[in-house]
């Protein structure tokens, strides 16, 4: 049954995620936000679990087995499949490539883009002792440690907020890195030994930012989500999103970026590229309007392309 059909029988939403606590809570946000905005009842909504390969597939990198489209598949083809009206993701996991009949029809007020340090014994990273062991998940977050400290030991560690702190407690790791927008939403950034500034560990793009996806041409949910649309995250995010599909950004890929729309109309980006090591850094600052973002973005990213040079990215971004 097309969603038309099933809305004119039952008239609920069908919202679709991930089923972590963390994916679980931004779907909450998003029907809160939905409610309020349309004076409609808890009762028109539907939340429906997804399970998506990234959340199955622990024992390998992203990079390995797929990137961040392993987050969003099984979620956009029930999209496709008009089984869910709307879908609620993390920005930063969504490809910049979004499949044919789908498109990006809204983005929700920021939270924090910082990243939090989490050490087990230590409160920050300077305080490691020399060969700590740091688990992180992330590509952009491991280079960016090794960078500011070579001498640590750095390994993947995959897993939920959740699962993540366990294996921290149990002594698995020394310390690791989350979103503190995911810690934040989740109501635990006591968690938290440390919040890392924007400069020297520049978030990944679209880091703290929920958006909504839904089917091109349905103008009836196009309009239901425009109502809880935040326009300075749409501008910063749209710059960010252009930055990583000028450098054809994924998983498989160390790419930081954060834009900040301005109180005066303008906007200005900050990008980041790095090898795995940490040991190359290529960054730019741009300014420019908001209305121009996607072409600040665009610069942006060939401002670093090409002070990388044509053989940074070889042999080791495949």
């Amino acid at each position: 049954m097309d969603r038309e059909a099933r809305l004119a029988t039952d008239g609920i939403i069908r919202i679709g995620t991930r089923g972590s606590q963390l994916a679980l809570a931004q779907a909450s946000e998003v029907r809160a936000l939905l409610m309020v905005a349309h004076g409609l009842p808890s009762e028109r909504f539907e939340v429906t679990v997804i399970s998506t390969s990234g959340d199955r597939i622990l024992d390998r990198p992203l990079s390995e087995v797929g990137g961040k489209g392993l987050f969003t598949k099984e979620i956009e083809l029930a999209l496709l499949g008009g089984e869910i009206d709307l879908a609620v993701h993390s920005s930063k996991d969504m490809s910049t490539a979004i499949p044919e009949g789908l498109a990006i029809t809204a983005f929700l007020p920021r939270e924090d883009v910082r990243d939090a340090f989490i050490g087990r014994e230590v409160r920050t990273i300077d305080e490691l002792p020399h060969g700590a062991t740091v688990g992180s998940a992330s590509l952009r977050r491991q280079s960016l440690l090794m960078r500011l400290r070579p001498d640590l030991n750095v390994i993947t560690f995959r897993g939920n907020v959740q699962s993540r702190l366990r294996k921290l407690e149990e002594g698995q790791v020394d310390a690791t890195l989350l979103a503190l927008a995911g810690l934040n939403r989740l109501e635990m950034s006591h968690v938290a030994t440390d919040v890392l500034d924007v400069v020297s560990f520049p978030p990944a793009p679209g880091q703290g930012a929920i958006c909504i996806e839904s089917r091109a041409g349905d103008q009836e949910t196009a309009d239901l989500v425009a109502a809880i649309a935040d326009h300075r995250t749409t501008v910063a995010l749209t710059a960010e999103r252009a930055f990583l599909a000028e450098l054809d950004g994924s998983c498989r890929t160390p790419i930081a970026a954060h834009a900040e729309m301005h109180e005066d109309g303008s906007m200005t980006l900050h990008g980041m590229i790095l090898t795995p090591d940490g040991a190359q850094m290529h960054e730019t600052r741009r300014t420019g309007l908001a209305e121009d973002a996607e072409t600040i973005g665009r610069m942006a990213g060939r401002d670093v392309l090409e002070a990388a040079g044509p053989g940074f990215f070889a042999g080791w971004a495949k």
